[in-house]
């Protein structure tokens, strides 16, 4: 029940060049990067609710741990898979729907923060959230 709470992000570590591997247009990217994402997470046993809201849009996320789903990506990326907790950490694995690539998430509390770990085509990048 660590991840309740909201979270502001804070800072982007090499997301701007995980952008451009994911496919992500030039202009996409730079408004990406300046998104005020803001999460509100919501544990009930296995069950999760997200809240993400930014500049460009406010979405409800409901997942169940180990259980596969659709989701898409703020840039219109249509992804499938799931949430796992492994230990303290929240681990997914997202197929890409266009090209069958695979995305790996990473969520984990380190500290008083909320750390976000993407990985695509490796390269890795890193969002980071502190509590609101």
């Amino acid at each position: 029940m660590a991840f309740n709470g909201t979270w502001k992000i804070e800072k982007n570590e090499n997301y701007e060049k995980f952008m451009e591997a994911m496919g992500v247009n030039i202009m996409k990217r730079k408004l990406g990067a300046h998104d005020n994402l803001k999460l509100i997470i919501q544990q009930d046993g296995n069950k999760f609710t997200v809240k993400e809201s930014s500049n460009f849009r406010n979405i409800d996320i409901e997942f169940t741990l180990g259980v596969s789903f659709e989701y898409s990506l703020a840039d219109g990326t249509e992804i499938t898979g799931s949430w796992n907790m492994e230990g303290n950490k929240l681990v997914g694995s997202f197929t890409r729907k266009d090209n069958g690539k695979v995305l790996t998430a990473y969520r984990e509390i380190v500290g008083s923060e909320l750390v976000q770990t993407y990985i695509y085509e490796g390269v890795e990048a890193k969002r980071i959230f502190k509590k609101d």
